[in-house]
């Protein structure tokens, strides 16, 4: 390839990798999973306290992160935190599952909800209007329009860090100040005493809708029911770490990596609280299925799960939709450029110690892993064709928890390993705080084994697929050195 250069260019400042991580974890979810949790747990201080865990444990993984990421400031990220603390199998095991499924299934799923929402704005965006059928395959615009949008970012992105940061900072600041803005009319406008009176009498009454009865939640099983409904929660309030990926072109990345995690995660996180507290003023809970008005659907049942849309009805009328539509735009489009920018440097680093394609661990004229963005966006475009992308991130919410808690369980193991090692920034609360992540996480993952096996196992199955594929990944090299 022409024009190759060696060694990435220091361009990210904090607010730059501040802007990576809130941007990335800003996508669609949280105007639209609380429905889902809503119906598990059929209580509006119940669905508080799952926002409110959710934002304790990402907070405190964020926290514990910044200890391995001002130790090993390199790109790649979590892949090295993985590698140094156990051994390359691991590492390859999550550059393996990230590339397959996690970071292109999820830029996909966006890039999907990108195009469907700009159906709302411009109708002739409809799954309806297929362009390709050949039986097995169905080519609609909306897909046409998702595959432009993730070629259209993965090329922005090949121009140079600098143009990447531009678009994601600006695009951060753009959904967050609307969020605000959301916020704010909520709690001032939006706002129903019909709602409010009506969530205030069931507070605390878990309940969960069982063959047509309220059957209450209690003890062991409302235990088990907020460990599955925090599933949604934290998908929403994911990817805050993509931004160790990109550490090796942050300018002094053992201050900012750790600065960013925490002040990033801490800001949406805040945010998503006070959205639920907006949802809970606007709307009852609880619902019907087949209520005639928005009202009588609830936060359970709002059209489509659409619940941003269904509590600003209130104050904006039919004009919501379109409102909603116009921030989810943007917010989905912010979060595929964040994710897009980030998953290539993993890959990048896994390619130079030999465990993906050669070309992808070379740096293009602007400095960034142009061919890692490229593979990157061929398969998230074959995902959105596929139609399997919403499945696959149901299989990996299992995969994504085991590493989460082995890289943190790797800040333990690398004080033994390394204990000389320099960590200008140490893990908040060490020892106790992280051990209540890998417990939690722990327990969550042992619970969606025993009450969500069809969504575990698979992704379970996928991690471990990984391994066949690394020995023979490592005798291809072998035999190509020879």
């Amino acid at each position: 390839m022409a024009n190759i250069i060696s060694g990435f260019r220091k361009s990210l400042n904090l607010f730059d990798a501040t802007s990576i991580v809130a941007g990335t974890m800003i996508g669609s979810g949280i105007f639209i999973v609380s429905a889902d949790i809503s119906r598990t747990l059929g209580s509006p201080g119940w669905l508080l306290v799952v926002w409110i865990l959710t934002g304790v444990l990402t907070i405190i993984a964020a926290l514990s992160y910044g200890e391995l990421a001002s130790m090993m400031p390199q790109a790649g990220g979590q892949y090295v935190y993985l590698r140094e603390a156990y051994n390359p199998l691991n590492g390859f095991l999550f550059g393996w599952t990230l590339f397959m499924v996690i970071q292109t299934g999820s830029i996909a799923a966006v890039a999907m909800a990108f195009a469907k929402f700009m159906g709302v704005l411009f109708p002739w965006f409809s799954e309806k209007n297929i362009w390709i059928d050949i039986g097995f395959l169905k080519i609609s615009n909306v897909h046409a329009l998702a595959i432009f949008s993730i070629a259209l970012l993965s090329w922005v992105n090949a121009q140079g860090i600098r143009l990447g940061k531009i678009v994601q900072n600006s695009f951060t600041v753009t959904k967050i100040l609307s969020l605000i803005g959301l916020i704010i009319v909520g709690f001032f406008f939006a706002k129903s005493t019909g709602a409010i009176e009506l969530n205030s009498s069931i507070f605390w009454d878990a309940v969960q809708l069982k063959d047509g009865q309220l059957i209450p939640l209690t003890g062991f099983a409302l235990i088990a029911a907020i460990g599955t409904a925090m599933v949604g929660a934290l998908f929403a309030a994911d990817a805050w770490n993509n931004v160790t990926f990109t550490a090796g072109e942050t300018v002094n990345p053992k201050r900012n990596i750790p600065l960013s995690l925490f002040f990033g995660s801490l800001i949406v996180l805040t945010l998503y609280v006070l959205a639920n507290f907006v949802y809970l003023q606007a709307l009852p809970l609880r619902g019907t299925p087949d209520g005639a008005t928005v009202f009588e659907r609830g936060m359970q049942y709002a059209t489509d799960d659409r619940l941003g849309t269904a509590a600003m009805f209130g104050f904006f009328g039919n004009y919501a939709a379109l409102i909603m539509a116009v921030l989810v735009v943007i917010s989905t489009f912010g979060c595929n450029n964040g994710m897009i920018l980030s998953g290539a440097r993993v890959y990048y680093a896994m390619a130079n110690d030999k465990l993906f394609f050669k070309r992808v661990g070379k740096l293009n004229a602007k400095g960034v892993p142009s061919n890692g963005l490229l593979y990157q966006a061929i398969w998230a475009s074959l995902l959105c064709l596929s139609g399997t992308y919403n499945d696959l991130l149901d299989y990996v919410i299992f995969a994504v928890l085991i590493f989460y808690v082995l890289t943190i369980l790797g800040i333990y193991i690398l004080r033994k390993k390394q204990p000389d090692a320099e960590r200008p920034y140490k893990a908040f609360g060490y020892p106790i705080v992280p051990a209540i992540y890998i417990i939690a996480s722990t327990l969550i993952m042992i619970d969606l084994l025993i009450y969500k096996p069809n969504y575990t196992w698979p992704g379970l199955i996928i991690v471990l697929l990984g391994i066949p594929v690394y020995y023979i990944w490592r005798q291809y090299e072998s035999k190509r050195e020879k």
